[in-house]
């Protein structure tokens, strides 16, 4: 496969810090559905997190190892190491959750993870064809994923930063999130750095941005609405209902605003964009020096 490496290699940049994958360990033992007393529906939107994550950062990783066999730069392969032990870390974390948490308030994910499944291994997976068409889609799915990416640490840098604690979040699951949105802040910068690497320009990273808003916000809505449908604490809900609710929490503060998501998203269809100014890699690094969970399996 060619590709326009010598081109792309000079907007590539070494990472602040080296990325590794740091070992967590945490206590699952009664840890509640609805981590926020005061929000269940919030809590179910965070918690849709769990259903989506594991397959799409297995898609994230499995996306790196086909990448890295034409990556010629030390920086960006040994960035993308790093990136890829991180979400491997990542998606194994929050598989225990499915596994752990929702099993034991009796809650099925089995259909909707099926779906993730079908959607991050088969629609967002390899597909076979000639070598053109297969330089295409791997710089596609590059793109994709560094479109993600700019939520992801969005999210990290706003989860990092909420007052959470007002609404009663239980701190193992807060934890969790934390710990989670601080990595993605510390690698914000690495696939965007890779996509363009690969000679992902700016047209085709604006038009990708375009396709992931829809797709990712109908994910995290149609999640929650499974989650809150199957709570027996909660009256099932149609999506009417629940986007109201969906919107009281955000006016509260226990979800990210409209505004500040529409703004984010709009930043990277600046050409000058850079994820390096989302977020903080002092504070995400602070955190990760005292995260409960990366203390626990340190000691």
């Amino acid at each position: 496969m060619k590709l326009p490496f010598r081109r792309a290699a000079r907007t590539v940049r070494a990472p602040d810090v080296a990325l590794q994958a740091r070992n967590v360990k945490f206590d699952w033992t009664s840890a509640p559905l609805h981590w926020m007393p005061s929000e269940p529906i919030a809590s179910h939107v965070v918690n849709s997190l769990n259903l989506l994550l594991p397959e799409g950062e297995r898609m994230f990783c499995a996306t790196y190892r086909d990448a890295l066999p034409y990556v010629r730069d030390a920086k960006v392969r040994e960035a993308m190491l790093g990136f890829i032990g991180q979400e491997s870390m990542h998606a194994e974390t929050h598989a225990k959750v499915l596994d752990q948490v929702f099993t034991a308030h009796h809650i099925d994910t089995a259909p909707y993870t099926r779906q993730m499944e079908y959607v991050f291994r088969n629609s967002l997976g390899a597909r076979e064809g000639s070598p053109q068409q297969a330089q295409t889609r791997l710089v596609e799915r590059l793109a994709f994923i560094a479109s993600l990416e700019h939520f992801f640490a969005w999210l990290g840098d706003w989860i990092l930063n909420a007052d959470l604690e007002k609404h009663g979040a239980e701190p193992r699951v807060l934890d969790l999130f934390r710990w989670h949105g601080a990595e993605e802040v510390e690698h914000r910068s690495v696939a965007h750095d890779v996509a363009i690497y690969f000679g992902a320009g700016y047209l085709r990273r604006a038009a990708m941005m375009l396709i992931v808003i829809p797709i990712l916000l109908s994910l995290l809505v149609r999640g929650t609405k499974f989650l809150v449908n199957q709570d027996p604490e909660l009256p099932k809900m149609g999506y009417p209902t629940l986007i109201w609710k969906i919107l009281g929490a955000m006016w509260r503060g226990a979800l990210p605003g409209i505004p500040a998501l529409l703004i984010s998203a709009g930043s990277t269809f600046d050409p000058r964009y850079d994820p390096a100014n989302v977020g903080s890699t002092e504070q995400a690094i602070a955190y990760l020096a005292k995260s409960p969970a990366a203390r626990a399996a340190a000691q």
